[in-house]
């Protein structure tokens, strides 16, 4: 079986999304290489990195491509040297690491020295299962999984193996998100920023990732946490999973210097918060973050700016305050250890991922995209 080829059904993109829509097609799989797993995806969410990477995918191995990096499923063969999982376990899918270098080996895979090659390029998977074609042609392995496939070659790597802490499908269906969005931002508080009581938090930006942050917030029990976005929805449910405070930006009118003066006011001592993150990729945003960052606080980059975006920072006054700018991806986590972690915090009422999760068959990722864009639906997840 490990080296046969299977037919399924993917969404594949041909070119930057805004010219050459997605499009679900019939595919066919390369045989599995020793360390892969073949995988049947139950669901996989919709994440802003797989949009960036469907426009700006000739920077990264080209086209065509199939995107897909938060998905869930069931292992249906393994490669020869494969130890993390059997046929028929149930598995979570994250993000691959080459598992060798200096940052793998000291329990930072999410900043491994191929994680561009391993996670974004990724390699030739797939082909039309009719053009009868020997050698694949259409690039998969995004994130080491690829899951807008509804049957994938998934790297080892990649592979949470969850037997044993998911109960059904439906469950599934629902944690599917945790490889990627919910430990991004939960994982921002609790690994690389470690914040605790002491703590007074904002996140800009309250999609999938913002709203992790809240959750991860109020689990540490930081006395202030600030959300702030645009849509009014958002922040309201900002404020029940745990904000304090919500800013809609939108009463701002777009003046940074009137939100930097919000925040403010919302902190002890107007001193500012000592843990600012970013999801949005916005750099007016992300100017006015490192501003009402306080003295000594952390400001942690997460959302993804257009590409060749840069960031002026005064040296001086970043000298005098002793602020740190940190960038981060995957919250720094080892998803192993991570992803068990936080469906323990579901199963504690910690995690409501429910109010988080809209879901949509897979024909309908058009209405998903627009809703999602819309801010009607915080973190869509296509089910097969």
């Amino acid at each position: 079986m490990a080296n046969s080829t299977a037919v399924t059904r993917a969404i594949v993109t041909r070119g930057p999304a805004k010219s050459t829509p997605w499009k679900v097609e019939n595919i066919s799989l390369r045989p599995l290489a020793k360390t892969e797993l073949l995988v049947r995806v139950v669901a996989t969410g919709i994440c802003h990195t797989d949009l960036l990477i469907s426009e700006v995918g000739h920077l990264f191995g080209g086209y065509p491509r199939i995107l897909g990096h938060e998905g869930a499923g069931y292992v249906e063969d393994i490669g020869a040297g494969v130890t993390v999982a059997k046929r028929g376990d149930p598995v979570i899918l994250s993000f691959a690491s080459c598992g060798a270098c200096g940052l793998c080996s000291s329990e930072h895979p999410a900043h491994c020295t191929r994680f561009s090659e391993l996670n974004f390029v990724g390699s030739m998977d797939f082909s039309v299962s009719s053009s009868g074609q020997q050698e694949p042609s259409i690039r998969g392995s995004f994130f080491g999984q690829s899951s807008f496939s509804n049957i994938t070659v998934a790297a080892e790597s990649s592979i949470v193996n969850v037997s044993g802490l998911v109960h059904s499908s439906d469950e599934l269906i629902l944690f599917a998100p945790l490889g990627c969005s919910v430990q991004t931002g939960s994982g921002s508080i609790t690994n690389v920023a470690n914040a605790g009581p002491r703590d007074a938090i904002a996140v800009m930006g309250l999609g999938g990732v913002g709203l992790s942050v809240i959750m991860a917030a109020k689990i540490r029990g930081c006395k202030v946490i600030i959300g702030i976005d645009l849509v009014e929805s958002r922040t309201r449910l900002a404020q029940e999973l745990g904000a304090t405070h919500v800013i809609n930006t939108t009463a701002t009118g777009g003046d940074m210097q009137k939100l930097i003066q919000r925040v403010f006011d919302q902190t002890d001592g107007r001193l500012g918060t000592t843990i600012t993150i970013d999801t949005t990729g916005v750099l007016p945003l992300i100017e006015a973050g490192i501003a009402f960052t306080a003295s000594r606080g952390q400001y942690i980059q997460i959302g993804s700016p257009a590409p060749g975006t840069e960031l002026n920072v005064p040296l001086a006054s970043l000298i005098v305050s002793g602020k740190s700018i940190t960038g981060t991806i995957e919250g720094d986590t080892v998803s192993r250890e991570y992803i068990p972690q936080m469906i323990q915090w579901y199963r504690e009422g910690k995690l409501p991922l429910e109010k988080l999760v809209k879901k949509f068959k897979v024909e309908d990722f058009q209405l998903a995209l627009e809703e999602m864009a819309d801010g009607l639906t915080v973190k869509p997840v296509l089910v097969w």
